[in-house]
């Protein structure tokens, strides 16, 4: 699967951690920046990922910023991407199951290395489950999307 990820200053530690990570799994990884721990803007690095899955350059996407408020915000603004905010491996991967995620962010200052690690592959590993339910709310998410 194609990966983008991104991170501002905050988040740059832990977005080359989980880009190493993710390449070990067999991923391919789009690393979006930022590239040092430079101050920068969080809206920068989840619009370049947004645009990625939105325009299908990447299946999914990862972002990190100090909390993952910032870039959920930002990145659920694109057409087309579905983010959430995961400190917790239920929520990575039920997210993917029955709202077909394809964004998740995390927070640097509030969760570390270890729970981030298990939080991505779960979200990596799950599918949309295609129940019937499932496919009914995600249309009327969808329909709101169309219309604004």
């Amino acid at each position: 699967m194609k990966i983008a990820i991104g991170g501002d200053h905050a988040g740059f530690g832990m977005k080359d951690d989980l880009k190493t990570l993710i390449e070990s799994l067999g991923h391919e990884v789009e690393d979006m920046g930022a590239c040092s721990t430079e101050p920068s803007d969080y809206p920068d690095f989840a619009r370049s990922v947004g645009e990625a899955v939105r325009d299908g350059r990447a299946e999914r996407g990862v972002l990190v910023c100090g909390s993952g408020a910032g870039v959920t915000v930002a990145a659920n603004k694109i057409r087309g991407v579905r983010a959430t905010l995961a400190h917790d491996v239920y929520t990575a991967h039920q997210g993917v199951e029955h709202d077909d995620v394809n964004v998740i962010t995390m927070g640097a200052r509030i969760i570390g290395p270890a729970i981030a690690t298990e939080v991505v592959k779960a979200f990596l590993g799950a599918k949309f489950s295609g129940e019937e339910r499932h496919v009914r709310r995600l249309k009327k998410v969808l329909e709101i999307e169309a219309e604004n």
